[in-house]
């Protein structure tokens, strides 16, 4: 099976932390795409809104690092979460669990960066984690 994602967009809010009952942090937020494309010979735009979720060490470094308008590169697992209502109606919805974040520019910056500006290359995996009641899924 394979399940990854690769996603560039703008965080639409700051980031929200909280953390698990075993001291791990969790970091979501929510990034917007563009996707253009053509009809005839007019461009038209589109915007998707994304949920995404980091955990550990990578949660961590985000909810220090990100703010509202920072374009970033996110490469990640989809997840569907279910649950009931009160009401006993069922629900859905997918979300996004970030193996690896990069940094492309601040809020109000332009993609391109210059030659002395580093990438900043945030990454994750299962070691950063203390335990796997660290992971909700």
């Amino acid at each position: 099976m394979l399940n990854k994602v690769f996603l560039i967009g703008r965080l639409t809010r700051d980031p929200e932390i909280r953390f698990l009952p075993s001291g791990s942090q969790v970091t979501s937020f929510s990034v917007a795409v563009n996707r253009s494309y053509r009809v005839n010979n007019e461009w038209k735009e589109e915007t998707y809104f994304f949920d995404v979720e980091a955990f550990g060490y990578l949660a961590e470094r985000l909810g220090k690092q990100l703010n509202k308008g920072t374009q970033i590169l996110i490469e990640g697992q989809l997840r569907q979460d279910r649950w009931e209502t009160a009401g006993g109606d069922k629900r859905t919805k997918v979300k996004i669990v970030a193996d690896k974040v990069s940094i492309l520019s601040p809020k109000g910056e332009k993609a391109e960066k210059s030659e002395e500006e580093p990438e900043l290359d945030i990454e994750n995996s299962i070691e950063d984690f203390s335990s796997d009641e660290d992971v909700p899924f």
